[in-house]
């Protein structure tokens, strides 16, 4: 019996020792907790004492909670390794939506939910809305836009607090909207949660985590979800600076170009400084100046006076300054584009002295630009120079014109033989002809006259200068009516005003000189007296005026000039068109006591006039012709019977 027992005993204690050793095997295979009850059933089959089942029920309820612990920790680990692997999308950030994306995905992998979702907030329009989404299947869901306060997620955002809802479609704890319901009813959640995303004490968004069914949150679950949501709110933190940091740095960079651009145009602007200086301190002219903008500028260049006149060109054909671009230049005091060129105003103070005409270069930079108008002041610098040489000169071409015309005058005590030695040394030949022009304007437009003189005087080789109020130009020539003419007009055109000139000349040596600036006087008198003011003429072309006049009267010339063509008819032909004419004026131009005073029929006489008509033209007999014909008759008649007028 004893040893019935003891073998009793022996079985039943290695079944135990079985089980347990199963119970080992079975938790070193990590097999779920099921399972660890099988070793338990199987010695209540075999029937083991009540203590050896004590034994293997305990050690059963030992192994489950190993069980428990181990699968806690292995979750643990792979939460913790999620939020390790987030903190390394964190440190190598590269794209924002990519780490929010990856980690809405663990949010939804390790809570083990249907749906995962991020909003941010927006401050603009004081709501939330969906940034990203993972799980989701419904447009409109991923479409919403929470205001604060509404709905779960609003409620998040508005308080910076965690909330769950085990079914969100029943939990009126919540401000139920009909957007917000369409939307989560169409995506078919039921049980959310939402953790805030905090920057600081400040909330950015909200974190979710929501199934299609009902599903109370555990804490550890809710623990994680915030886990991730500051690793989120982190990244995005991060993202901001990281960007502010880039904007900044372009800002910096941006800076540095503009700051090294500044410093080349400085570079630039002392470099053409320095240049332009030396141009004027080794006395270069406006030409000088041309050729080194367009060389800095790199284009054409053209400089014009103030009344257009091209002073300056380089590398460019001849272009004419816009009168409007000169205008608005020289009121804002900048270069200005005009029809795809740059213009700019030549000025002394408020004084226009020219322009300046910039062609191939439709656009210019700020530093170019100012470049142009540097030149542009350099032009007027040397303008004024040229300027204040020729006023110079022109006194002393005006001082040497004075003392020719008064040359042996009572009064004057020039040496008259130093006057051709004067005169050569300002490019003047006083051996060859002269003609005097005496020019007259309006008293307030005067000096302008003057100026504008002694620059054509400068053109015509000649002298210009003031006496009596009247200017006085002294010009080589033969023709003073055909000069007086083109004077009147060309200057009227420039003053603004009419300018009559009076003429008289040539004369061929000094000391007539005095006597023909007489005679251009007179001349200009009779031009105001006859009403033809803003004329210009000669004593000669004022026909019998002129013979009337002048002190050095030339018969034979106002003879010719007004009976020439018929004087040559009766000399090459042998008619007496000339007796003819004379009967017609003695009698009163009376054709039947003419032809008894000429013993010819009255058609011959009407014939004979004809020809003179033809010969003199059709206004022959008008009062004014009519009038020089028979002065002129009278002077050829005392030509034949006395000696000639010196």
């Amino acid at each position: 019996m004893t040893l019935v027992n003891d073998r009793t005993d022996a079985a039943t204690a290695h079944t135990v020792t079985a089980a347990l050793r199963q119970l080992l095997d079975l938790l070193a295979a990590g097999a779920p907790a099921e399972r660890l009850a099988g070793p338990a059933s199987d010695v209540r089959e075999w029937g083991v004492g009540r203590a050896e089942q004590a034994v293997v029920d305990e050690a059963t309820e030992v192994a489950q909670e190993i069980r428990r612990a181990l699968d806690q920790h292995r979750r643990r680990e792979a939460e913790l390794a999620a939020l390790f692997d987030t903190a390394g999308d964190l440190a190598a950030l590269r794209n924002l939506d990519a780490v929010l994306r990856a980690i809405v995905h663990r949010a939804r992998t390790l809570l083990g939910t249907d749906v995962a979702y991020l909003t941010l907030n927006d401050p603009v329009a004081k709501d939330t809305y969906m940034r990203v989404t993972d799980g989701s299947i419904s447009a409109k869901f991923q479409q919403l836009r929470l205001g604060m306060g509404e709905g779960l997620g609003g409620l998040v955002a508005q308080t910076a607090r965690p909330y769950a809802s085990a079914d969100y479609r029943t939990d009126h704890r919540f401000r139920h909207t009909p957007a917000i319901d369409d939307g989560v009813g169409e995506e078919g959640l039921r049980g959310i949660l939402g953790v805030p995303l905090r920057v600081g004490e400040r909330v950015i968004g909200v974190l979710f985590a929501a199934d299609r069914t009902s599903r109370d949150f555990a804490p550890d679950a809710i623990a994680l979800l915030t886990s991730l949501a500051d690793h989120a709110a982190v990244a995005i933190d991060s993202a901001r600076l990281l960007e502010e940091t880039r904007s900044t740095l372009v800002e910096l960079n941006t800076a540095s170009e503009t700051a090294r651009a500044h410093s080349e145009a400085l570079r630039r602007a002392a470099d053409a400084h320095d240049r332009l200086t030396d141009l004027v301190l080794r006395g270069g002219g406006v030409d000088d100046v041309a050729h080194e903008i367009a060389t800095l500028l790199g284009s054409g260049l053209a400089i014009h006076d103030a009344d257009g006149s091209e002073l300056a060109r380089v590398g460019t054909d001849p272009v004419a300054p816009s009168p409007q671009g000169v205008d608005t230049s020289r009121t804002g005091g900048r270069a200005v584009p005009v029809d795809g060129t740059w213009v700019c105003a030549v000025l002394a103070g408020s004084e226009l002295l020219g322009s300046i005409v910039l062609v191939g270069r439709s656009d210019l930079t700020a530093a170019d630009r100012r470049l142009f108008e540097r030149a542009a002041m350099v032009t007027a610098l040397l303008l004024l120079l040229r300027r204040s040489v020729a006023e110079a000169e022109d006194r002393v071409r005006g001082e040497l014109l004075d003392d020719l015309i008064t040359a042996g005058q009572p009064g004057s005590h020039r040496d008259t033989g130093s006057l051709p030695i004067r005169a050569r040394k300002l490019g003047v030949n006083l051996t060859r002809p002269h003609v005097v022009l005496v020019l007259d304007a309006p008293a307030e437009l005067r000096s302008r006259l003057a100026g504008e003189a002694a620059r054509r005087a400068r053109a015509l080789g000649g002298l210009a200068g003031t006496r009596d109020g009247h200017t006085v130009l002294l010009a080589p020539g033969h023709e003073p009516g055909r000069l007086a003419q083109d004077l009147a007009v060309e200057l009227t055109r420039s003053v603004g005003v009419p300018v009559t000139v009076g003429a008289a000349g040539p004369a061929d040596r000094p000391d007539l000189l005095p006597h023909t600036h007489s005679e251009a006087r007179r001349c200009l008198d009779a031009l105001h007296a006859l009403g033809r003011t803003g004329d210009g003429a000669s004593l000669t072309d004022l026909g019998f005026l002129g013979v009337l006049l002048g002190d050095r009267t030339d018969v034979a010339s106002y003879v010719e000039r007004v009976l020439g063509p018929v004087l040559d008819y009766d000399s090459k032909r042998g008619t007496e068109l000339v007796r003819t004419l004379d009967a017609y004026y003695t009698h009163g131009a009376s054709l039947s006591r003419a032809k008894d005073a000429l013993h010819v029929h009255v058609n011959t006489v009407v014939q004979r006039l004809d020809r003179v008509a033809q010969l003199l033209g059709p206004d022959w007999n008008s009062a004014a012709r009519a009038l020089e014909t028979q002065l002129a008759l009278r002077l050829h008649h005392l030509a034949r019977y006395s000696a000639p007028p010196r």
